[in-house]
């Protein structure tokens, strides 16, 4: 994997990713691993919104189903 300190990320970033390889690539700070750059997986993308129109909800997604009073005194 190839290793790049963070100011030299830094001025070539947008050529970085356009030249980003399937192995990534770690940014360093003073000689330590800080961050790891990988390429975003083209395969996973198609997943998302799949379901649409195949899925039913019934009831509120954000509500446990339990009512309380916040200001009610233990």
């Amino acid at each position: 994997m190839k290793t790049m300190g963070a100011a030299k990320f830094k001025e070539r970033c947008l050529a970085l990713l356009d030249e980003l390889g399937p192995e990534g690539l770690v940014i360093t700070k003073r000689g330590k691993p800080v961050a790891r750059v990988l390429p975003y997986d083209q395969e996973f993308a198609s997943l998302i919104g799949s379901l649409r129109h195949k899925i039913n909800v019934r009831g509120d997604l954000l509500s446990t189903g339990i009512k309380w009073d916040a200001d009610a005194e233990p």
